[in-house]
C-alpha cells in the first residue's frame, strides 16, 4: 500500500490537482480504459478557451478554471449533469505564454473554502455557493513576478494555511521568496525568502511546493533555482538543501515538474538530467547525506508517479522509464506511447497509468515491471492538464470542452 503520510486523504473527492494524496494515485477501482469522442462519454461541457489548468472535485461539485479570451473565470459544474451552477470572474489580463496562460494554476479545495490564483497573482477565496470571503494581490503586496513564461504555480492547501511559491529572476532582481497564508483569512502568517545562486532563467519555477513527514516533523518541500530544499512550517525556516540540480550551471534550467513524495523520499526533477532521488529531513547541506540515487531520463514538464514500489516517468516526448523507486534499478527504459508532446502529468489508478498528450490522447499502460499498453483513447483535443478520478469516472479537460467519461458509481 502506498503510504504519504503526510496528508490527510479526502477520497473518493480530488481536491488538489493531484488528488487526495498529492501524488497523482486514485484509489478508484473499474475505472473506463476505453473512450472517444462519441463513446462512454457521460457528458461533455463546452469551455470557451484553453488552460493548463487541472479540475478538482468536492462532492456534487466539479471547479475548473476557464479563459474567455482577456477573462479569467472559475467555474462551478455539477458532476453529475455538466450543467454549470456558477461563474466567477477572477479578473482581467489573460495572455498567452507559449502553451501556458494566466489560467494555470490549479484551484485547491477543503470541503468548505475553495481558493483559486491566477497568473496575474490574484489569489481568491470562495465558499462553494461562489461567494467570495477574501483576495489577495500577491504581486501589489510584493512586487511583479519576474518569471519568463508566467507564473504557473499552484497553491499548496495543509491543514490552516496555503503554502505559496513565487521563485523568479529572469526579468527580476528581487528575490524568491515563499508565503504561508491563514486559510480563513488570507492574512500572510510569514513570508521567508529564498535565496539561489541560479543564473538567468534557471531560478524560474513553475513548480507546486510538497508536503513530507520526516523523523523530526512535517516540512514543506520546494524545487527550484538549481536546489531543492525543506523549511519549518511554522517559520518558513530554511532547514535542508540539496543542491545538483542543475551540475553544469546551465542559464535555462527553469523546473516545471514537482517533487513526488513516498513516505519520507523525495523524487526530485529537473529539466530532465538529472532526476535525484533523496531522503526528506537532516539539516544543512544535505547534497551528500541525504542523496540516495539519480538518473538522466528525468522528464521537462510531467511530474513522475510511484505506486510504492515503482517510479513511473514520462518524458515529454512519450517516452516512459520505470525504476525501483528505492533503489534506482531500472525495471524498463525508453517504452513509447503514441508519439506527441506531454505536458499532462501520468495519473495511476486501478493498476493502470492514465499518460495525456498535448493532442488530447490518453494511452493506458499497465502499472508494474512489463511495459504493456491497454488501451489508446482520442478525444481530438488541445490539452495540458491532467485526468481527474472520481466516483468511477474519469474527467479530462481539453481546450473546447470538459468531458466526463464513464458513468458515476450509484
Amino acid at each position: 500500500m502506498l503510504v504519504t503520510a503526510n496528508v490527510v486523504s479526502s477520497a473518493p473527492n480530488w481536491p488538489h490537482w493531484r488528488g487526495p494524496l498529492h501524488n497523482s494515485v486514485s484509489d478508484e477501482k473499474n475505472v473506463p480504459s476505453r473512450w472517444s469522442p462519441t463513446e462512454n462519454v457521460h457528458w461533455k461541457l463546452a469551455l470557451p478557451g484553453r488552460s493548463g489548468s487541472t479540475p478538482i472535485v468536492w462532492g456534487d461539485r466539479i471547479f475548473v478554471n476557464v479563459t474567455d479570451r482577456d477573462r479569467l473565470e472559475l467555474w462551478a459544474v455539477n458532476r453529475t449533469t455538466g450543467q454549470v451552477a456558477w461563474k466567477k470572474f477572477l479578473g482581467g489580463g489573460n495572455q498567452l505564454k507559449m502553451k501556458h496562460n494566466m489560467s494555470t494554476p490549479s484551484p485547491v479545495t477543503d470541503g468548505e473554502g475553495l481558493w483559486v490564483m491566477t497568473g496575474t497573482g490574484l489569489l481568491r477565496r470562495f465558499d462553494f455557493n461562489g461567494n467570495e470571503t477574501w483576495m489577495r494581490d500577491i504581486q501589489k503586496d510584493y512586487g511583479a513576478f519576474g518569471i519568463y513564461w508566467g507564473y504557473g504555480s499552484s497553491p499548496l492547501l495543509h491543514e490552516d494555511s496555503l503554502y505559496v511559491q513565487v521563485l523568479h529572476g529572469m526579468l527580476t532582481d528581487d528575490p524568491s521568496y515563499l508565503l504561508r497564508i491563514d486559510k480563513k483569512t488570507g492574512r500572510t502568517l510569514w513570508r521567508v525568502i529564498r535565496p539561489t545562486n541560479a543564473i538567468r532563467e534557471s531560478p524560474d519555477s513553475y513548480t507546486t511546493p510538497a508536503i513530507v513527514k520526516t523523523k523530526t516533523g512535517i516540512e514543506l518541500v520546494v524545487s527550484g533555482g538549481d536546489c531543492v530544499t525543506g523549511h519549518d512550517l511554522a517559520t518558513g525556516k530554511e532547514l535542508w538543501r540539496m543542491n545538483g540540480l542543475n551540475p553544469q550551471n546551465n542559464p535555462s534550467y527553469r523546473l516545471v515538474a514537482s517533487v513526488t513524495v513516498l513516505d519520507d523520499l523525495l523524487f526530485v526533477p529537473s529539466r530532465e538530467r538529472p532526476l535525484i532521488a533523496m531522503r526528506a529531513g537532516g539539516r544543512g547541506d544535505v547534497s551528500r547525506s541525504h542523496f540516495i540515487w539519480s538518473t538522466n531520463n528525468g522528464p521537462d514538464v510531467p511530474t513522475p508517479v510511484t505506486d510504492g514500489k515503482y517510479l513511473y516517468i514520462v518524458r515529454d516526448n512519450g517516452v516512459m522509464f520505470c525504476y525501483d523507486a528505492r533503489t534506482g534499478a531500472e525495471i524498463y527504459g525508453r517504452q513509447r506511447v503514441r508519439s506527441g508532446t506531454y505536458s499532462a502529468s501520468p495519473v495511476l489508478a486501478d493498476g493502470k497509468i492514465y499518460v495525456t498528450s498535448e493532442d488530447g490522447v490518453t494511452t493506458v499502460v499497465s502499472a508494474g515491471p512489463k511495459f504493456e499498453v491497454l488501451a489508446e483513447n482520442d478525444l481530438d483535443g488541445y490539452t495540458l492538464s491532467s485526468p481527474v478520478f472520481v466516483n468511477g469516472q474519469i474527467f479530462i479537460r481539453t481546450d473546447e470542452a470538459l468531458w466526463a467519461i464513464g458513468k458515476p458509481r450509484a
